[in-house]
Parts: structure tokens; sequence; C-alpha cells
């Protein structure tokens, strides 16, 4: 597979595709773009414009050019001469599965695919694909020129070199790549997410607290040490000196009857009301846009942070 990336196409230039295409220019990768909507071109201009100064500050190239993109609303011909393609269409199997085929007729068999899918499976995704094994799935998290990880999945049909290429130049732009070795339906960090959750809504909706206590008790609490290392090493130090073992040892028959009491909350409508107006009320009445504007400021805090704890112990 290709392994020299100069030039993405980022087909799907919403607000998942012209993220990703501000964080490939700020790398110093060029992007061929590409979407249905006549409006796409102004989203991606206004996302790279607001998106840049961010990118610097975060490791970009200060030498890059946040111009060199173009566009066409054809994704064969905006794939011409592309050494990657990063697809973020609308999550839809009939679409991308159409969008692929597609894209993988327009390409060298040379050229990764990978599909911004937040769930679908590869396999499924390349069925109508002359070259299937080149189709993997890239996932990003939201916003992606801003969180470092990227879900690679090979499914049943990406071949090795793919999966292994992909990782290697999302590693290269200084994106965290992990490799899902299986096919899971919602890959891995969303089921995580979609667990918690489960278990929230669960809470929420027995009247155990309230939608901000619940929040607060992840943001407030075990969020915080979430983003500095992940459940197994945190429960490695809850263990002590004697680590994940004392821990299995002293602590696993507490967790496990916990396990058997999680919830499995019918969301009703009932439930829904509860969670609509619980948000309201613990987000002030904030608009999206506002939090979101809030999130992505202190994530670029956090992240800076991150990035300076990394550089002391080294």
């Amino acid at each position: 597979m290709r392994q020299d990336i100069r030039r993405v196409a980022v087909i799907g230039a919403g607000t998942i595709g012209a993220s990703w295409a501000a964080y490939f220019l700020s790398r110093g990768i060029a992007v061929s773009a590409s979407d249905p909507s006549p409006g796409a071109p102004d989203l991606m201009r206004r996302m790279i414009e607001g998106a840049w100064p961010i990118l610097l500050r975060l490791g970009g190239n200060p030498d890059a050019d946040p111009n060199a993109w173009t566009f066409d609303a054809d994704p064969a011909r905006a794939c011409a001469g592309c050494d990657f393609v990063q697809e973020s269409a609308p999550e839809r199997i009939e679409i991308k599965q159409a969008l692929l085929a597609r894209i993988d007729a327009a390409l060298p068999a040379d050229v990764v695919i990978a599909s911004s899918t937040s769930g679908l499976l590869a396999s499924r995704l390349s069925e109508s694909c002359a070259h299937p094994e080149r189709v993997v799935i890239g996932h990003p998290f939201n916003p992606p020129h801003l969180i470092p990880l990227v879900e690679v999945v090979g499914g049943a049909k990406g071949s090795p070199a793919a999966v292994a290429a992909a990782m290697s130049f999302y590693r290269a732009i200084g994106k965290h790549p992990i490799d899902i070795r299986k096919e899971v339906p919602g890959h891995l960090a969303n089921r995580l997410q979609a667990a918690l959750w489960r278990e929230a809504v669960h809470l929420v909706a027995e009247g155990v607290a309230t939608v901000a206590d619940v929040d607060a008790a992840i943001s407030e609490g075990p969020g915080l040490r979430w983003a500095l290392m992940g459940p197994h090493a945190t429960f490695h130090l809850a263990g002590g000196e004697g680590g994940i073992e004392h821990f299995l040892h002293h602590l696993l028959p507490a967790v496990t009857s916990w396990w058997d009491d999680l919830g499995t909350p019918n969301v009703s409508r009932e439930v829904q009301s509860m969670l609509v107006q619980g948000v309201a009320e613990a987000t002030d009445g904030a608009t999206t846009i506002d939090l979101a504007q809030k999130r992505d400021a202190a994530l670029v805090r956090l992240l800076e942070a991150r990035r300076g704890a990394q550089q002391a112990r080294t």
C-alpha cells in the first residue's frame, strides 16, 4: 500500500470531513475535497480558518498552507492523484456503499480508502468494491482536528497491509491510532461510551440522581483520570503497590456484584423527556454552539497540558 502520503481526498466535507481537512492541511498535506452540498466549500473555508490558529498551537507545521485544498463535487474526480482517501459521508450504509464503490473504481489498488463511520462494518461497506482489501475504517472522534484517537478496523476483508498503512499514516501526522482486531458494531470507543451512557440513563430513570449530578459524577471524578489513563491502568493504580493483581483479588467480587445490578433502561417517551429537561437544566439553556466552543477551548488547554506532562517525562 502507498506510504508516501502527500495528498488526501476528503470525500464528504460536512462537519467531520471539514475538520479532517483542516487537520491534514496543518500537517502539510494537500487536500482534495468533495461533497454534493453547494454550501460545502464555504463550510470548509470557515472550519479551516477557525481551526488554523489552534492547530498551529497543537503542533501543526508552521509552514503549512491553509489554502492548499481544492474542491470538486464529483468524488471520482476529487480522488484523482490522491495517495489516501478519508471518506466522511452520512452514516447510511447504502450511501457509503455506493460512494466507496465509485471511489474504489477511480483509484489505483495501492491507495487506502478509510471510512470515518462511527459504527458500520468495513466488510459491509466494501461489498461493492473491486478491491475490498484496501477499504478500512478510520474512525475519528469529534472534533477530528482536536481529538487524537482514530480507530482503525480492517474487518473480514481489509488486508493487513492496508491496516498497517493506515496506522502508519495516522501516527505520522500526530494522531493516536488503535488497531481494532475484530469487527463489531460501534467499534471500540463508542461501545464503551454506550455502555456508560446506558447506566447513566438507567440511574436518571430510576431517580437515583439528576442528569446534572450523573454528568458531574464523571466530569468531576473519574473523567479527570480518564483524560490521563484508561480504565485498566486506573484500576491498576487503585490496587496500590500490588497493582491490578491486588485489585482483582480484593475488589473484583464487589465490582462484579455491581455489574449484576446494572440496568437496561426502557428509554420511553417519559424517560426521554426527563433527559431533555435534565440536560436543559444542567446546561442552563446554553446553545450547543456555545457549549461546543467552550468544550473545544478547554480541550486545547487539556491537550497542551498533557503534551507538557509527556515532554517532562522524557
